[in-house]
């Protein structure tokens, strides 16, 4: 498909007697003589004359792909189209369209010098298709939910901006989805997928830097990744004196002019305008600058991996914008009207009941932490080591958490891909940012068996869902076609399908 064409010029709209519509965010950038050169969105065009595609999603039954295009041009993304590809299996997200027509699209990103994927190749993972769904001007969409491991890449850039040129970077991200690890960038980086050195990067990070960022309060915040090192100001690991970004939908800017001057703005993408948390000098060592155009999205220039956040919309301009330029795109956002939906779409459950969950093999069941398939419900111990009580999820209450009976205070959790049941003070190992409140959060689908049960999927890591395998008597959240043995394709469908088995 020609994407260059799919971004008609409005004159011509007008033209051909086609009724008008607000100018989009990249309309606006134009206006101010700083076009976009990248622009990024699962939710809508950010042209009011785009009506090409917005991302594509693969399925996994079969491998088959198809593109989510706008429901009108200019318009939001028509999630239907998914709905109906992905319904009764897994989809990932494996195309970011770049709705500039330069090509710059998002696909998975390649090993780097800091990490190497788990997919074949090295490759990273690919973001869940149905893992971030919110609505935009009422309508359902979805976003782009990168746990760690996850990330996309464009090496192969085309007119965004290289050496001391001049940009601006702007995105709408989820604000409560994030951790303080390593690297959760959206912008400018190397194309080698290697760490070069200062000045080489330039890109919005979104996260709380605790290991790298004294901060007047705790994050999250916007900070720029300028590569070996994280900045907030011209001091690096430091953050200005600004209350952190608590907003459930967050703006972020990050601009570098061809002259020795940066600026980080940011705002609440729901509401209200934006602030400037910092705009001076560079940081020493980091002018002139030294960009080298690939774009990114969820790993760091290195495709550091351990940063996890969620992305709805984004775009590079060429030029410095101008900050009432930046206030008519916040304004455009906030229009949008960007709201919450529940994670979970399957059959309904209700908090507070007790439920157990039957594989066709046997129950979950637990004997202290570890936990395994039981054939027999019918004795007293037995039923109530398989017997849990639904609780709102204690990372998402749109999802849910399962407590034991015979063990108030514990949940079904995963850690590294196991399950167990633990409690919140448990040390197991974990790398999610609270640990276990995500950790002990599942979302429910429809069965992905097509039976009128349930699948049950990771919060943290929404590619993967809760089961029992083979001859691994212990449970696991599986991918399909994921790395572990318990990833397997064969019977994946069916065995991470649930009955929901009620209880007095």
């Amino acid at each position: 498909m020609d994407l260059i064409s799919s971004a008609l010029p409005i004159r011509l709209l007008h033209a051909l007697g086609l009724a008008a519509v607000a100018p989009g965010v990249c309309d606006i950038y134009a206006s101010g003589d700083t076009p976009c050169v990248a622009a990024h969105s699962t939710t809508r065009a950010l042209y009011s004359s785009y009506r090409g595609p917005l991302y594509q999603v693969t399925r996994g039954s079969d491998d088959k792909t198809v593109d989510i295009t706008p429901l009108k041009v200019g318009g939001v993304a028509n999630s239907r189209i998914q709905d109906k590809f992905c319904r009764a299996t897994t989809c990932e997200i494996s195309i970011i369209y770049d709705q500039s027509g330069n090509q710059n699209h998002l696909t998975r990103a390649p090993g780097g010098g800091a990490d190497i994927g788990e997919y074949p190749g090295g490759y990273d993972i690919l973001a869940s298709a149905v893992a971030a769904p919110v609505t935009v001007q009422g309508h359902k969409v979805y976003g782009v939910f990168t746990p760690q491991g996850a990330g996309y890449r464009c090496n192969t850039p085309t007119n965004v901006p290289v050496g001391n040129e001049a940009e601006g970077i702007y995105a709408v991200l989820d604000g409560t989805h994030y951790n303080g690890e390593c690297c959760y960038d959206y912008g400018n980086a190397e194309t080698t997928t290697n760490d070069e050195g200062k000045t080489t990067m330039e890109t919005i990070y979104f996260g709380g830097g605790n290991e790298y960022v004294d901060g007047h309060e705790a994050g999250p915040w916007v900070m720029a990744d300028l590569e070996d090192g994280l900045f907030g100001s011209d001091i690096r690991g430091k953050v200005p004196a600004q209350p952190p970004l608590n907003h459930r939908f967050v703006m972020g800017i990050v601009k570098g002019a061809n002259y020795n001057l940066w600026t980080i703005r940011a705002g609440d993408a729901s509401a209200g305008s934006l602030h400037t948390a910092y705009s001076g000098r560079r940081p020493e060592g980091y002018y002139p600058m030294n960009k080298k155009g690939a774009v990114l999205l969820g790993v760091g220039g290195d495709n550091s991996f351990r940063g996890v956040g969620t992305f709805y919309e984004g775009a590079l301009t060429a030029g410095y914008p101008r900050d009432d330029i930046e206030d008519r795109v916040q304004a455009n956002i906030v229009s949008a009207e960007y709201g919450t939906i529940s994670s979970s779409t399957g059959p309904e459950i209700e908090i507070g009941s007790r439920v157990s969950f039957d594989s066709g093999f046997g129950f979950v069941s637990h004997n202290g932490p570890n936990v395994t398939l039981l054939g027999n419900l019918s004795t007293g111990s037995v039923s109530k080591a398989s017997t849990f009580i639904v609780r709102e999820g204690n990372g998402d209450k749109t999802c849910f958490s399962f407590e034991s009976v015979v063990e108030p205070g514990h949940y079904l959790r995963q850690a590294n891909y196991t399950i167990f049941v633990d409690s919140p003070d448990s040390t197991r190992d974990s790398p999610s940012k609270n640990k276990f409140e995500e950790d002990s959060t599942f979302c429910t689908e429809p069965a992905l068996d097509g039976s009128d049960g349930v699948s049950l999927r990771s919060w943290n890591f929404p590619t993967r869902y809760l089961r029992t395998h083979g001859k691994h008597n212990s449970l696991h959240i599986a991918q399909h076609g994921g790395a572990e043995d318990w990833d397997s394709v064969k019977n994946f469908y069916d065995e991470t399908s649930w009955a929901i088995v009620e209880s007095a």
